[in-house]
């Protein structure tokens, strides 16, 4: 755990069960605990049940049984959440700086006071020339960059990306990785990210949770105690391959494969 996680759980996964009305087990017995501050990657075979992990700690579904505990006292306010998905879900006929505006309009933030919160955000992601552009005009990469800025624009407390950057080219990938481990180290937030990446979630992560294949559970935990912050020649260090070795042997037992 890093050292600005906090030691009390943010929130807790208790006996996670969920099982689809069509009837697909998706979780069993499922564990885990994320902390305040730190970085949590989900790993695991196609279908495992990362997604769904992530829509029980949004509240977007409930469990079948077992609890979803957030620590909060029960006088203050639910921690704030911001969700990256995969493809960016953009609004096409919005600009840039609108589509990061539409969680503060939905909360009835005018334009106006919006653009204090917007405008040096686009600036901190390189898309301070690209405000008034439409999405059809922005690559792949710009998208996503979008996408996280509309999921920040908020100051969540919590940041559930789900596989945000699979569909990106390596270059663009790895800038979006070192700006996401930047953003997440400026501003404080937790963040659960799913990935089928080894070599990604190593790079990224404070701590990487391995599911089982479906029905989903987490079988491994392996810490990733690398110094901040973590610059492209951490991927060409004897520790990070070994990491990287490590995680890898874990996915494999936990798909029933051999490396």
């Amino acid at each position: 755990m890093p050292a600005s996680a906090s030691a009390t759980p943010l929130l807790t996964l208790t006996g996670v069960h969920k099982r689809f009305t069509n009837g697909t087990a998706a979780l069993a017995d499922l564990g885990l605990s994320i902390h305040a501050g730190e970085f949590l990657a989900l790993l695991g075979p196609s279908g495992c049940g990362k997604s769904t992990v992530l829509r029980l700690i949004a509240g977007l579904t409930t469990p079948t049984s077992g609890q979803v505990h957030w620590t909060h006292p029960a006088d203050s306010p639910a921690p704030s959440i911001g969700f990256v998905f995969q493809e960016p879900t953009l609004m096409p006929w919005a600009s840039v700086f609108d589509n990061v505006w539409l969680p503060l309009r939905l909360t009835g933030v005018s334009r106006a006071d919006a653009a204090a919160r917007i405008t040096p955000l686009l600036a901190r992601l390189g898309l301070a020339d690209f405000a008034q552009v439409y999405p059809r005009e922005l690559s792949g990469g710009m998208k996503m960059r979008v996408s996280i800025a509309r999921a920040l624009v908020t100051q969540p407390a919590l940041l559930l990306m789900d596989e945000p950057f699979a569909a990106l080219d390596e270059i663009t990938r790895f800038a979006l990785n070192r700006d996401l481990l930047a953003l997440s180290a400026e501003q404080g937030f937790t963040t659960v990210f799913v990935t089928h990446s080894v070599y990604e979630s190593v790079f990224l992560a404070d701590r990487v949770c391995v599911m089982s294949a479906r029905p989903g559970r987490v079988v491994a935990q392996i810490a990733i105690d690398a110094p901040a912050p973590r610059e492209a020649a951490f991927r060409h260090t004897p520790q990070y391959a070994a990491w990287c070795g490590e995680v890898s042997d874990a996915l494999s037992s936990a798909s029933g494969v051999q490396a």
